[in-house]
């Protein structure tokens, strides 16, 4: 009996045991099987997570982020114990006892499913497991999912710290309004920094993993508070937090950003400019878009914020001057429904207002809509601004400048009251004006000008720009006309034609003919004419660029050879590929003014090669510097001090484009046109009080007129056109419309730069020429017809006349010989004055023969530097 109940039990024993083992046996095949393909937790190691790239003035002041994913990374030791604490209270009692995934919350799950039948089913994830779910696994709810995920943890916690893992959970997690991680979130909900953090903001945090949409603080407000409430509970009963400050946060209201509470972290921030735009168009094509705004890059922006804003204002005042003079009213960009401004309460247009996207990046305007319409005035609410006992109207004798026009072109009459060009609902801009006192006078309707352009200033001589604007405003029309429209530069490519000819042994007084000149496209005669319709004889060469002769440079371009004024054009920048086309030799091809201003400045520093940038430095999320821009050598920089009155010697190690005295050559030209030629009337009288250089543009027709202009430290250059080309009108040009531009930006930025005299390179020397006849004068003449010209040793003027540069070309036997030309007039553009009209019009040919040129006509007529 003994011995059967022994072997009864032994054999139950040696059951259990197989049991066991093959139980063993099966779960370790098991693991074997879900584990061997596992990916490599070890990789959490080099976590790098997409962060927010920032881009930071000059001193330091952010003025731009962006960001695929809004997150800022926050180590272990920058975030506060309350904020650990809320999360761990929340997602994981037990996070700092258990070994990756916790049996007990597993086990209580488990029960609690079965005892509800499934109706209450809670997730028993530790903070490691949802570690290893966001970073290694997919998010589906599979049981093969849930095991890999325990595996995968409970090796992590073997390989990294407690503290590293929560640092990893807490700079990964979603929390909603596209914030990862919880510093991202803090500043997006509270606009805090995280050290900053009270117990119930921390909490509110800590709430939002579980599911970010149904827990907006405006939304779903109660079921908010009742979820942080309850974090709060658990911070207290885990022992982070006292009873008193439980209760304390408790009872506090959740004030937060969305709520209207609390000033968004955005509105600290300057509004988006052109100038940051295209530092991330230009950084998102170097590195890559994805890279850019998931890199946390630290970007050093070049931008001067003064000057920034002289520029804006400056470029807006002339196209809304031009705008007002045109006199049209377009329909309003955005329009409230009367019906439901009606149905607003009190002061509920506001919010209606506020829901309009509507251009609100235009220092002194307003937005405002239109209440109602009286018989005489418009009764307007204004964004912004209270209302005042009689509220806020716009007055018949501001609109009386206008008429309607439709989308179609069609106008109406001339405007007497508002209601002529206002109706209920529209959403407008308005000023305020001031009386001569100071003291407020009324509020004058404004809109967006139909006419765009485009200005940049940058420094000569290390490539930064300090200004961008690429049109009226960025949040209107995003497109940067400055650096993505290109346009025909017109007159201002002029200069890369001479500079060509003088760096290929012309002299600044060599002769050339202004005559009419007719030329075998093959689709039919092309005969360029000048501004004028005048033809002026000889000239010297200086005399082209400071009159804009056409007829000059074209003769010029022609003798040079258009192949070599391409090489030339390319070696600046001016385009990739000029096409060799005489027309071109006028500034047919489009560019940019990017490009252009860019160009200007190697006329500036003396010929060297300078790349434009909008970017000082670049450095990782390390700190690592990955890009610097100036790349000179600074001799000096590393001595502790240097002696009084000194700078720093740099070493410039750039190319040298042009020679320096062509560069010089062609700088004291352009300053003759400021002095005495087409811009004489808006830069040069515009007592700038420094020595300033340029060049104006008008191409044919008026489509797009040019002002680019330097001092010896800065060059800034002003388009202004249609976005689809067409004329400005007549009495529009570079001179007239660029100039002031130029003229307002300069004197600000000569007050905070400074200018003196351009450098003269040594290697030549000055020598007397009549600018009329380019004839060498005595040593010692002066007057208003001398100008000293600056010649290379070895090649100095002699006494006497001059060769001619015909360009192949025939000339009419009536033009005068150095005759005086056209005289600036008050708008710095060309006036007829002082020149022979020709009566008879009939030429020769290059080919001998002879033709007759219709004055006024012709195929592909040119204005000042344009085409067609």
């Amino acid at each position: 009996m003994i011995r059967f109940i022994f072997s009864f039990f032994g054999g139950i024993f040696t059951f259990l045991t197989n049991g066991l083992v093959m139980g063993a046996l099966l779960a370790g095949g098991g693991v074997y099987s879900y584990a061997r393909d596992l990916p490599d937790h070890e990789t959490l190691a080099q976590y790098s997570p997409a962060t927010i790239s920032r881009i930071y003035t000059r001193d330091g002041q952010i003025m731009d982020e962006f960001a695929a994913e809004r997150r800022i990374f926050a180590s272990y030791e920058e975030i506060p114990d309350v904020v650990a604490n809320a999360f761990v209270s929340a997602e994981d009692r037990n996070f700092w006892e258990h070994g990756g995934y916790d049996p007990r919350a597993i086990a209580a799950a488990f029960i609690e499913a079965v005892r509800s039948r499934g109706r209450d089913v809670r997730g028993a994830s530790t903070i490691t497991q949802q570690v290893m779910k966001n970073f290694l696994l997919d998010g589906s709810r599979t049981i093969e999912r849930k095991i890999r995920e325990i595996i995968l943890a409970a090796r992590i916690e073997t390989t990294l710290s407690k503290e590293r893992i929560l640092e990893l959970y807490l700079n990964e997690i979603f929390l909603g309004q596209n914030s990862y991680g919880v510093a991202a979130a803090a500043q997006t909900y509270f606009n805090t920094p995280l050290s900053e953090l009270r117990p119930e903001q921390a909490a509110y945090l800590a709430a939002l993993p579980q599911a970010p949409s149904q827990l907006h603080p405006v939304r779903n407000y109660d079921r908010a508070i009742s979820r942080r409430n309850y974090v709060l509970r658990e911070m207290f009963e885990n022992g982070y937090i006292s009873r008193e400050e439980m209760e304390v946060a408790q009872a506090a209201p959740l004030e937060t950003v969305q709520g209207g509470h609390l000033e968004p972290f955005r509105a600290q921030l300057p509004p988006r400019n052109y100038f940051s735009d295209e530092i991330r168009r230009q950084l998102s094509r170097n590195f890559g878009e994805e890279e850019f705004f998931s890199g946390g890059y630290t970007v050093r922006a070049t931008m001067d914020e003064s000057l920034q804003l002289a520029a804006e204002r400056a470029l807006r005042r002339a196209l809304e001057r031009y705008d007002r003079e045109r006199g049209l009213w377009r329909d309003p960009l955005a329009t409230i429904d009367p019906d439901a401004l009606a149905a607003a309460e009190g002061e509920g247009w506001r919010d209606l207002l506020a829901e309009v996207t509507f251009p609100r990046d235009i220092d002194g305007w307003h937005a405002a809509v239109v209440l109602e319409v009286g018989n005489t005035h418009a009764r307007i609410g204004i964004e912004g601004i209270e209302n005042d006992e009689d509220g806020h109207f716009i007055a018949p004798e501001d609109v009386t400048w206008a008429r309607p026009v439709d989308t179609e072109g069609n106008r109406g009459d001339t405007a007497r009251v508002a209601g002529d060009l206002l109706d209920g609902g529209d959403v407008i801009h308005v000023r305020a004006l001031t009386d001569n006192a100071g003291e407020f006078d009324r509020w004058s309707l404004r809109q967006i000008p139909e006419v765009q352009g485009g200005f940049m200033a940058m420094d000569v001589n290390t490539g930064r720009v300090l200004a961008i604007q690429g049109g009226f405003s960025y949040q209107h029309s995003s497109f940067n006309r400055a650096t993505q429209a290109t346009r025909q530069p017109g007159s201002v490519f002029k200069p890369f034609v001479y500079a060509s000819a003088l760096d290929s042994g012309y002299s600044p007084n060599t002769i050339v003919i202004d005559a009419p000149i007719e030329v075998d496209t093959g689709e039919g005669i092309w005969r360029p004419t000048n501004a004028s319709n005048e033809f002026y004889g000889p000239a010297p060469l200086r005399t082209g660029i400071e009159q804009s002769r056409n007829l000059m440079t074209v003769r010029l371009a022609q003798d040079l050879g258009m192949e070599t004024v391409a090489r030339y054009a390319e070696r600046f920048g001016v385009y990739d590929d000029l096409q060799p086309y005489l027309a071109n030799s006028l500034g047919a091809q489009e560019t940019t003014l990017y490009r252009i201003v860019a160009a200007y400045a190697m006329f500036a520093n003396g010929g060297e090669r300078v790349e434009p940038t909008l970017v000082d430095r670049v450095q990782d999320r390390f700190g690592n510097t990955i890009y610097r821009h100036d790349q000179r050598i600074c001799q000096d920089c590393l001595l502790a001090s240097l002696e009084p009155g000194h700078a720093p010697r740099i070493v410039s190690n750039r190319e040298q484009v042009i020679d320096p005295i062509t560069a010089y050559q062609i700088t004291s030209m352009m300053r003759g046109v400021v002095q005495r030629g087409t811009a004489a009337g808006s830069v040069g009288n515009a007592g700038l009080g420094v020595p300033v250089a340029g060049k104006t543009g008008t191409t044919n027709d008026a489509r797009d007129v040019w002002f680019v202009g330097f001092t010896n430290t800065i060059v800034a250059g002003c388009y202004i056109g249609f976005d689809n080309p067409r004329t400005l009108g007549r009495g529009v040009y570079g001179g007239n419309t660029c100039g002031p531009v130029f003229a307002e930006f300069m004197r600000e930025a000569i007050d905070e730069y400074g200018a003196g005299e351009f450098q003269v390179p040594s290697g030549g020397h000055f020598y007397p020429i009549d600018r009329y006849s380019g004839q060498r004068l005595e040593q010692g003449a002066d007057g208003p017809d001398v100008v000293m010209e600056y010649f290379r040793d070895g090649e100095e003027p002699f006494f006497g006349m001059l060769s001619i540069i015909d360009g192949g070309f025939g000339m009419g036997t009536n033009l005068p010989m150095f005759a005086r030309g056209e005289d600036p007039s008050g708008n710095g553009e060309l006036v007829d004055g002082g020149v022979l009209t020709p009566e008879d019009s009939t030429v020769e040919t290059s080919t001998g023969g002879t033709a007759r040129v219709p004055l006024g006509t012709g195929f592909g007529q040119l204005t000042s530097g344009g085409l067609y």
